[in-house]
């Protein structure tokens, strides 16, 4: 039997290779999640970059919102990484008309906060919660937690405080892209939470 944590990447949209690969390499089990049934076999979720609005729209077309949502609130644990914060988010500031976010975390985040494409950036940041030095973060498109209410753990800030990471419970998020620039302790720290949890 195997002990290597089941984890599932939300492959409706967005750098899902990239997560999986980084997984695989950290000894997890990765499975390609697209229907309930698929989520159903896994202890664990990465909600991938992309575009949220379609990740939102798509996971509904595909009947995936709702046990999405049932998991979160069951405690499954979650990783987002740019647009997956924004789907785990219970509050958008600047949403299209009608986008919804699978929620659990306590925060108001704000889409592409930094600007477009061109307005992409790298940036070394502490993060205390991770032992190595510090992690290199390679901002796209980014969006900004602006607010972070009761429960959320703040674990990464840009030099002028601008939230850029947290955790509540079983979920983690980044606004950047650890799994572009092969830095995986984020990874590892969400398959901790996963083992712990199963």
């Amino acid at each position: 039997m195997s002990t290597r944590p089941k984890v599932g990447v939300l492959a409706l949209q967005g750098d899902v290779r990239e997560h999986a690969r980084a997984l695989t390499d950290i000894g997890a089990d990765v499975t390609l999640v697209r229907r309930p049934a698929e989520l159903d076999g896994v202890d664990g979720l990465v909600i991938p970059g992309g575009e949220s609005s379609v990740i939102d729209k798509l996971s509904r077309i595909f009947g995936m919102r709702e046990p999405i949502r049932a998991a979160i609130a069951a405690g499954m644990p979650m990783y987002g990484t740019c647009a997956g914060l924004i789907m785990l988010a219970d509050s958008i500031s600047d949403g299209i008309d009608g986008q919804q976010t699978f929620g659990g975390l306590n925060v108001q985040v704000r889409r592409n906060a930094f600007g477009s494409q061109v307005d992409s950036f790298e940036v070394d940041l502490d993060v205390p919660v991770l032992t190595g030095g510090p992690v290199h973060a390679v901002f796209i498109r980014a969006p900004l937690v602006e607010e972070a209410g009761a429960g959320v753990e703040r674990i990464a800030q840009l030099d002028d405080g601008r939230i850029v990471a947290v955790r509540q419970g079983n979920l983690l998020a980044t606004a950047f892209h650890p799994e572009v620039t092969g830095e995986y302790r984020f990874h590892r720290l969400f398959l901790d939470r996963v083992k712990a949890a199963a």
